[in-house]
């Protein structure tokens, strides 16, 4: 356990910038209209292979970082 939480903190900002540029990276539906309140201005897309992945690769990301951060409180 002790070799765990020296690693810890390594992981978890490791998570944390990982996941900050899959959020990034992925595409925005919403577009400049939706900023000013035009809420019909973004198109409802499906998303389909690399960009599908993205996605469930952020949630992945954000779930291990949240694992990562109840580990630490736990030792």
């Amino acid at each position: 356990m002790e070799t765990l939480g020296a690693y810890l903190p390594f992981i978890q900002i490791s998570l944390a910038v990982i996941t900050s540029v899959a959020i990034l990276f992925q595409r925005s539906e919403a577009g400049l209209g939706a900023a000013f309140g035009d809420y019909d201005a973004g198109v409802k897309i499906t998303r389909r292979g690399f960009e599908k992945f993205m996605w469930n690769g952020t949630i992945v990301l954000g779930i291990l970082f949240v694992l990562s951060v109840v580990i630490d409180l736990i030792i």
